[in-house]
């Protein structure tokens, strides 16, 4: 059976160096055909998870809810809300998982609730100054009528962060009006918390994801965002898709990154530690920088954060150096172990945002090849796999509430449903003979998991082949990355016996010496290498044995070598 317990050294936690996988629940399998993604489809696909080499799945909210979010407006954190099945599916779902050498790690969301939970109902019915209210962020708007509101922050999803209910009072949401923001310094809800922490942890969830978790604190005054003339008060870094580097000045945020914050973490992580199994929690924080980033993971606190400065690094050997570099830097002094991350369901699939088409591909196997080697753990999309690029939503079928906001294209583009089988639609996701509630486009068939299986030249063979590797080589060769850029385009990372180049330049460069254990794309023959360099060459075919010396790296290319000595 394949597991984790295969590669992780069980003086170790699980999760320092696992992949985890992420399951969109709404458009991962579909178990009973009405287009929708849903927990019987997850546990019927659970082999094809082992299959693939990853070590955990993190599920997407699958609890009651409205759907405004798509399940990221929870109505209420202790249920299964119809459209995805009940709790016996969820615990069919968990041990079907534990059978396999899989763990399960759920999303959590924290900073809001659903406008239709019991307790925001509570507080609309009750009226200003009720403690149902406190429970919130209800306030007293501005101007001579009240009617402007309490301060100039914006949504996430665009527009003003105040929406105002008929007895005159605005209150806080930073996304969605349907998804009213929790007022934290009220006691009541760390308590709500800390029970639903304890209630998923006794039904067997091997960690949280935790949505958000720079924001659940904001300044007590909730005074003004200072803003400079070229910039918009409101979200600043959060599900940006821009670079996010070390700035000399660094934005005003009294929305998010509050120092409070790091204390409802402190709570949690002795619930975690109550249970036995290593259970984890890892934060979704968009912070500015990365020693910000590491302060949600020191010893007393949660156990990873995204590292989203990898995600929005451009093509770049600089750009990447610099972002290992710091990331491993800030880890360190936390004694922290790093997550790397690429895609996922809040930004464009990397593929496109690394050009789209053959490069972009190209490009998007190549960093993953890096990220891969790294240490620490990493963190995997749904159909990356397949080498999914964007879908171009048509406009009638989008649903994401920050395109009803503001009329961008959103993230619908990154959550279509998977293909997995036949040439048209839905492609084996469910057993349903219609589209999805995404429509899949046409022409996806030799991209399914049917057709790439077996075709050593497809995208899903590569991971495949790549996440066996690192069980037997990345995972085992410590923690001290020795970073280099050469010649401006060439990015060298030698962990241990290990060695890792990428090649984001434009012309083919010559390898350094070693075994060639896997590479993203073919390797021609370099005319100038040394044609009696030790070894036998491989065949070009991506993942061959080759000699380096004998050997050229192509632009948008990345490959392992083995250390020769």
């Amino acid at each position: 059976m394949s597991g984790m317990a295969d590669f992780i050294d069980p003086k170790s936690e699980w999760w320092r160096q696992a992949v985890c996988y992420e399951v969109y629940v709404r458009s991962f399998a579909d178990g009973d055909g009405d287009g929708v993604g849903d927990l019987p489809g997850i546990t019927a696909r659970l082999p094809y998870l082992r299959d693939l080499g990853v070590d955990a799945l993190w599920i997407t909210p699958f609890y009651p809810s409205p759907q405004h979010d798509h399940g990221y407006d929870v109505a209420d954190y202790t249920g299964v809300d119809p459209l995805f099945g009940d709790l016996a599916a969820a615990d069919d779902l968990l041990a079907g998982a534990h059978e396999l050498g899989l763990r399960v790690i759920v999303d959590l969301v924290p900073n809001h609730t659903s406008s239709e939970h019991a307790w925001f109902a509570a507080a609309l019915a009750a009226g200003p100054g009720s403690p149902e209210r406190a429970r919130y962020l209800f306030r007293q708007g501005r101007g001579p009528e009240g009617d402007l509101p309490p301060n100039n922050w914006q949504s996430v999803f665009g527009g003003p962060a105040w929406t105002r209910v008929e007895d005159g009072e605005w209150y806080l949401h930073l996304f969605d009006p349907t998804q009213p923001d929790l007022d934290w310094r009220h006691p009541d809800v760390g308590d709500l918390f800390e029970d639903v922490l304890r209630f998923w942890l006794d039904r067997g969830v091997d960690g949280f994801r935790i949505d958000v978790a720079h924001g659940l604190y904001k300044v007590e005054d909730l005074r003004d965002q200072v803003v400079g003339q070229d910039e918009q008060a409101g979200s600043g870094a959060v599900n940006s898709t821009q670079t996010m580097v070390e700035r000399d000045a660094l934005r005003d945020e009294p929305m998010w990154d509050q120092p409070e914050v790091h204390e409802v973490y402190r709570r949690w992580r002795k619930v975690l530690d109550f249970y036995d199994g290593d259970r984890m929690a890892v934060a979704e924080a968009w912070t500015q920088t990365s020693d910000s980033m590491a302060r949600f993971v020191r010893s007393d606190e949660l156990h990873q954060s995204f590292n989203f400065h990898w995600l929005t690094a451009p093509w770049s050997a600089a750009a990447f150096a610099e972002v290992v570099e710091q990331t491993l830097s800030a880890m360190a002094l936390v004694d922290a172990s790093a997550t790397w991350v690429l895609s996922n369901h809040d930004v464009e699939r990397h593929p496109s945002r690394y050009g789209g088409g053959e490069r972009g591909l190209a490009r998007a196997r190549a960093a993953t090849l890096a990220m891969l080697a790294l240490p620490g753990s990493a963190y995997l999309y749904q159909g990356e796999e397949l080498g999914l690029e964007q879908v171009d939503v048509a406009p009638e079928h989008r649903q994401d509430p920050s395109y009803l906001r503001t009329g961008e294209p959103g993230r619908d583009g990154c959550r279509v449903p998977i293909p997995w089988s036949g040439d048209h639609a839905p492609y084996g996701f469910g057993p349903g003979s219609g589209q999805p509630w995404i429509p899949q486009p046409e022409g996806w068939g030799p991209q399914s998991v049917a057709a790439q299986t077996g075709n050593q030249d497809s995208t899903l063979e590569f991971y495949r082949r790549a996440l066996a590797l690192r069980r037997s080589v990345a995972t085992t060769a410590g923690d001290e990355v020795a970073v280099e850029v050469v010649d401006t385009d060439l990015l060298v990372l030698r962990r241990g016996d290990l060695t890792v180049v990428v090649n984001t330049g434009s012309t083919p460069r010559a390898l350094p010496a070693g075994e060639v254990l896997i590479a993203s794309a073919p390797l021609p023959d370099d005319p100038d290498g040394d044609p009696d360099a030790p070894g036998t060459p491989g065949t070009g075919t991506p993942g061959t044995a080759g000699t380096a010396g004998t050997r050229l790296l192509p632009p948008d290319t990345a490959a392992w070598l083995a250390d020769p000595s």
